[in-house]
């Protein structure tokens, strides 16, 4: 039976926030603990990262560790997943090199995320060749460790595809080599993107509308307290709207039936709060109240873990190195038999001084 495998990651520009955890990083640690896969793999694309931030190689480079303290708090465990730095794995660079010639820029130029991303960083007018093979650097990644499974947001689906069509190519015309990775998305559809606390549709640093993961107890209760609702409703007795009301996104994405058991009991669940507040009578600051309670309960052990790894960052190092090395030594085997199936691997089989033998001595 062939091994189940996850591959995923995240760009080292900052550290992770709430988005980040609804939507993907729960899931990574319900995958791991489920038992049901052989292999996980988890990259810091610090390469990546590096495609839009040449000039600025400082910001992934002090990222680097932040973003492994906010792996480790969430739950991932080096004992179950493997977490490794993008550019340590070199074999990747080569296999994007060969999968460049499987794609045309007519391609690439097609593909949503790129178009988007391109527009959000005003690259219109000159592309760096790096971020606009992204895709290609991506599909390295993936079929580098023979995934089977990618975790990822829904903005991440034309990745995949570029990735599905890449490996179909290179079956076609080398001969089954590469596994055809399936996207795995989050099951809450609030998950799929969660919006900044200001009601921008994104989530951003340079927005300064994160709740960050490794925030303290008051800054997160601060930045609910302040989140966006509904902007017509004024007083209490006014009936709300759901649609655009961030508080309401942020509860379908945190909160279950047991939140309201606790901090909430007049209400059985979300839907009765939901009805309450579009019929009137129910003011912000006390679904925000409810909202920050929820939110302290998920982040105060991640926190609490955060403390714990951030006076032994020797170890983080050591998780990081061992990590990489590990990823290293399993890409190394996909590039040979990348190499092996395009038939350049001259030396490490006897099959191409034979050919010669017997072409020039007969």
């Amino acid at each position: 039976m062939a091994e189940k495998i996850i591959l995923t990651g995240d760009r080292p520009t900052g550290k992770l926030h709430v988005g980040h955890y609804v939507g993907s990083l729960k899931r990574r640690v319900e995958l791991q603990n489920s038992g049901e896969f052989d292999k996980i793999f988890i990259m810091i694309a610090d390469a990546q990262a590096l495609t839009d931030n040449a000039d600025n190689p400082a910001k992934v480079r002090d990222n680097i560790m932040e973003v492994a303290l906010d792996y480790l708090s969430v739950g991932l465990d080096p004992a179950k997943s493997n977490i490794f730095i993008q550019s340590y794995v070199t074999e990747l660079t080569e296999l994007t090199f060969y999968y460049m010639n499987l794609v045309t820029v007519s391609r690439l130029q097609r593909n949503p995320t790129v178009k988007s991303e391109i527009q959000m960083r005003n690259f219109e007018a000159s592309i760096p060749v790096g971020f606009f093979n992204y895709p290609i650097s991506q599909a390295a990644d993936i079929t580098a460790f023979h995934a089977t499974t990618v975790p990822v947001g829904e903005d991440q689906m034309p990745m995949i595809e570029q990735t599905k069509e890449i490996v179909h190519k290179f079956n076609f015309v080398y001969g089954d080599t590469l596994t055809d990775p399936q996207i795995l998305l989050p099951d809450n559809k609030a998950c799929l993107r969660l919006p900044g606390t200001d009601g921008k549709a994104k989530m951003s640093k340079s927005l300064g509308n994160c709740i960050y993961l490794s925030e303290s107890e008051e800054d997160v209760r601060k930045k609910v307290m302040s989140m966006f609702t509904d902007p017509d409703h004024i007083r209490i007795e006014d009936p709300g709207k759901l649609e655009g009301n961030t508080v309401f996104t942020y509860l379908d994405a945190f909160c279950n039936d047991a939140h309201f058991a606790e901090y909430l009991p007049e209400y059985a669940n979300l839907d009765e709060l939901k009805a309450h507040y579009q019929r009137g009578g129910l003011g912000d600051v006390k679904v925000k109240k409810f909202l920050n309670n929820v939110m302290q309960e998920e982040l105060s052990p991640i926190r609490a873990r955060r403390k714990e790894y951030e006076q032994r960052i020797g170890d983080v190092y050591d998780i990081l190195k061992e990590g990489s090395k590990v990823a290293r030594e399993e890409a190394a085997k996909t590039l040979a038999e990348v190499k092996h199936a395009m038939k350049i691997d001259y030396f490490e089989t006897p099959e191409f001084l034979e050919e010669q033998l017997a072409k020039y001595t007969g």
